[in-house]
């Protein structure tokens, strides 16, 4: 799996998947001067959540693509299952969560931070 910051490159891959498709061969990321500095943490791992109709599988993605996320959390409108293999939505309807979120303050248009420990935050979606 490659990436590139050019969207017309032919081994992209576009939207999600109804049936099992395995990776793409590139997925494109933002230029790198675009993606630092970062005012989000850089997370890496997500879960398909079994409550909206995934499979609780746990994929790692790649730093640069990670990095993308971070800086445009919108950029992406599905995501890849190591579980399903399959591309699936992502943002506010979509399927995944971020891993280790569950503890983390954040509202749309502003940097997120750790909670104190007497609050209760809902997990973060991927892509939002």
């Amino acid at each position: 799996m490659g990436i590139t910051d050019d969207p017309s490159d032919p081994r992209l891959g576009h939207g999600s998947d109804d049936e099992p498709t395995g990776m793409n061969d590139a997925y494109l990321v933002l230029p790198e001067a675009v993606r630092v500095p970062l005012t989000r943490p850089v997370l890496v791992k997500y879960i398909h959540d079994l409550e909206l109709g995934g499979c609780g599988t746990v994929t790692t993605m790649g730093r640069a693509i990670a990095e993308t996320y971070a800086t445009r959390p919108s950029f992406y409108g599905a995501t890849y299952c190591a579980g399903c293999m399959k591309h699936r939505p992502v943002g506010i309807h979509g399927e995944f969560y971020w891993v280790g979120t569950e503890r983390v303050t954040w509202e749309p248009g502003q940097d997120m931070g750790p909670c104190g420990t007497s609050v209760t935050a809902n997990k973060l979606k991927v892509g939002t």
